[in-house]
């Protein structure tokens, strides 16, 4: 009895171990696991190629008029003083909005490129002091000096760090805008130069900054920037129906020669659209 029944168990044993091994040839092999030194690197977003887009922000810095022969239009009898004369520093600030074009060349995680940008800007101050109040009589007194930004652009070289979708860069070249200088407020109603009549002309200057871009689809990305913009000091206004004039004297009336001075902080943001790689 017992020796049949140990039969029958090896006999079971033997047609589960060829079923299992049936089983067992159907199975996919399995993959070799990888060795501990394996590195799979995550894929990188390319940000080589053309691009355009648009940005809008907000600019703030300070601007000053200075006139060797304006003393501040101290009257005196028979005439001025000669000394010379400045506003001093005045705040101004302002929007801008405008389009944006460039170029990126990616080597590795290095990113090489050149941005040119065009804003209409409203960036404007004014400030009222001896300066700027108008050398005639009483009436003339209590006018603004007003410095405005009619558009700003810039051209300029990029360097970046690409962190897979997210780029950080440095930035600095050129930098050129509209500003204009005229008298305003009660004073320059009450004399020549008309309220709002502006004197402008185009200034180049240097600008440099920082940001960080994102690339939230293959071809879209968005920005936040730095600008520091320096346009120089320089010669602006010398028509009496925007400055007005530096003093009146026995010998006549000098003509007014004022420069200038634009610094601004813009912090903006912006939209880009990549062509693609090169």
């Amino acid at each position: 009895m017992g020796g049949r029944v140990m039969r029958l168990f090896t006999a079971g044993l033997v047609v589960l171990m060829a079923i299992g091994g049936a089983y067992a040839a159907d199975l996919p092999v399995p993959r070799p696991l990888p060795s501990p030194g394996a590195y799979f690197p995550p894929p990188v977003t390319d940000w080589g190629g053309l691009y355009i887009g648009a940005n809008g922000g907000y600019g703030f810095g300070s601007s000053s008029w200075t006139d060797g022969h304006n003393p501040g239009n101290t009257l005196l009898p028979g005439g001025t003083t000669t000394s010379s004369g400045s506003t001093g520093n005045f705040g101004i600030s302002g929007l801008l909005l405008g389009g944006t074009v460039g170029a990126n060349y990616q080597t590795s995680a290095l990113v090489f490129g050149v941005e040119a940008d065009l804003d209409w800007s409203k960036i404007k101050g004014s400030v009222t002091t001896p300066f700027c109040s108008l050398p005639v009589s009483a009436t003339a007194a209590g006018s603004t000096c007003e410095t405005k930004n009619g558009w700003l652009g810039t051209a300029r070289a990029r360097f970046g760090y690409a962190a897979d979708r997210v780029l950080f860069y440095a930035t600095a070249g050129a930098a050129f805008g509209d500003v204009g200088a005229g008298l305003t407020g009660t004073g320059a109603a009450g004399f020549s130069p008309a309220t709002g009549n502006f004197q402008g002309i185009t200034k180049f200057g240097w600008t440099a900054g920082a940001g960080v871009e994102v690339a939230f689809t293959p071809n879209w990305s968005a920005k936040v920037e730095y600008l520091f913009i320096d346009l120089p000091q320089g010669k602006v206004c010398n028509l009496e129906a925007s400055c007005g004039v530096d003093a009146i004297s026995f010998t006549g009336i000098t003509p007014a020669s004022d420069t200038i001075k634009f610094t601004t902080n813009v912090v903006r943001f912006g939209v880009n659209y990549r062509f693609g790689p090169w």
